[in-house]
């Protein structure tokens, strides 16, 4: 999947800093016509993002449903969850903080960021939270801080952004939970269900099989199935097969790799398999959808 420097490219263009801006995380503001270039790289980033709208709407495909954000709503992107932005308003406008995976993976805030991610999904069952007005307000003065910081001459510009990123994730955990006013979802589940979701991106090319997560839990596959059904409505199943999916579309559309080649680098048994996996979740051949 792309990068957050890979997707910027096509997001942003030339509005980025010429030098010292940290290439984790990036904070904009976007409009109409911006939101819609994301649809470019076809959900292919391996990237979390925080979406705030503060004026007019925006309608997203995401899982399989229709999403409408307006003022006040707070959306979470997490890698592995295809989006597609459907319609906005003429008047829409949003900040937008995104975080990339696999820079990001390893850092002392990743946890949290993980948690923030799917926060909204464990105990909304969707991405979508609307914020009271105030908290709405200071998260966004809190990322057009980061912005300013990231378009600034300041000599301590990368530490600076990495305390401004890890009070915004604080400002968010505490909006996200004022939100929330019941938990709906015991704690231990939402934990198991986070645990799956941080090591999932790092093993799913090696590991097709529920027991390996559960195993790296420290819980049953029936128990880590049992609460990712709880939590989503989804099977551990679908998570793999959807990561494996959009890796795979990837590399089919960005790569010269034989169909062969990336069968064996997506470790499926062989490519009669891969080709059997690929056009049962996507309707088409592999070959069929590269020339497509």
């Amino acid at each position: 999947m792309y990068t957050l420097k890979e997707y910027l490219s096509v997001f942003v263009g030339n509005d980025l800093p010429e030098k010292g801006w940290d290439s984790g995380m990036y904070c904009l503001e976007t409009d109409g016509p911006k939101i819609f270039r994301s649809n470019l790289l076809r959900g292919f980033v391996s990237c979390f993002a925080f979406m705030l709208v503060d004026k007019g709407w925006m309608t997203i495909h995401y899982n399989g449903r229709d999403l409408t954000l307006r003022p006040n709503d707070l959306y979470t992107y997490s890698p592995g969850l295809p989006v597609d932005v459907l319609a906005t308003s003429d008047d829409f406008h949003g900040l937008c903080l995104i975080a990339d995976e696999h820079i990001t993976i390893e850092a002392p805030s990743v946890h949290d960021l993980v948690h923030l991610a799917y926060l909204p999904i464990v105990q909304l069952h969707e991405p979508k939270q609307t914020l009271p007005p105030d908290a709405a307000q200071h998260l966004s003065a809190k990322m057009r801080e980061i912005i300013d910081c990231l378009h600034s001459e300041h000599i301590y510009k990368g530490e600076v952004l990495r305390m401004l990123y890890s009070i915004f994730l604080l400002d968010l955990q505490n909006a996200q939970l004022r939100a929330i006013v019941q938990r709906q979802t015991p704690q231990r589940v939402e934990e198991i269900f986070i645990g799956f979701i941080r090591i999932l991106p790092r093993y799913f090319v090696e590991h097709h099989d529920i027991p390996f997560y559960a195993g790296q839990l420290h819980i049953s596959p029936v128990y880590l199935s049992r609460v990712v059904r709880q939590v989503t409505g989804r099977t551990v199943m679908d998570y793999i097969n959807q990561m494996l999916l959009m890796e795979a579309s990837f590399l089919l559309q960005t790569s010269q790799l034989s169909i062969s080649q990336i069968a064996d680098r997506l470790n499926f048994a062989d490519t009669p398999s891969f080709s059997k996996f690929f056009s049962r979740m996507k309707g088409l051949s592999p070959r069929a959808y590269r020339e497509s």
